[in-house]
């Protein structure tokens, strides 16, 4: 019950900040909002896979890569239900950030991103919320299996 919660509430909150930011700029709004010298709001919409990459027009590679989630959400789900503890809770917040990402692909055909870190004129790709919460449950995962082998190694 949890982590369904877990991804509930971070799908919730994903759709609501896209959603505003969104109907701002329905409304006419450019979304382009100066944080501070290290952040701006800045909406651009990513065709691609993660950060952008492997960008692509709503054609046959497009709904391929849907497609694929589409299967990881499923196998992320599967894994989740077959996992205790710790790792269960992480891949609920992987689930739970690529299926808000899953609904734009599919609802907008383009997943709407709007974070922007940046060094003077050096920018990092563009993300948002669902993209922090996939990436803090990789790490942590990833950090767990670190701890793991560690711990697997000093017991020889």
């Amino acid at each position: 019950m949890k982590k369904i919660l877990i991804i509930s509430t971070i799908f919730i909150i994903d759709r609501i900040v896209k959603a505003y930011l969104i109907n701002l700029q329905d409304e006419g709004t450019e979304i382009d909002f100066y944080i501070s010298s290290l952040l701006n709001i800045y909406l651009v919409w990513n065709t691609g896979i993660g950060f952008g990459l492997i960008s692509s027009e709503a054609d046959f590679f497009y709904h391929a890569t849907t497609a694929l989630i589409i299967f990881i959400n499923l196998a992320l789900i599967y894994f989740m239900i077959k996992t205790q503890g710790a790792y269960s809770y992480f891949i609920a917040m992987i689930i739970g950030g690529a299926i808000g990402n899953l609904f734009d692909r599919v609802y907008y055909y383009a997943v709407p991103d709007f974070i922007d870190f940046h060094i003077g004129n050096f920018h990092w790709f563009i993300f948002n919320i669902a993209d922090i919460f996939i990436t803090i449950g990789i790490i942590a995962l990833i950090l767990i299996e670190l701890k793991k082998n560690k711990k697997k190694a000093e017991n020889g």
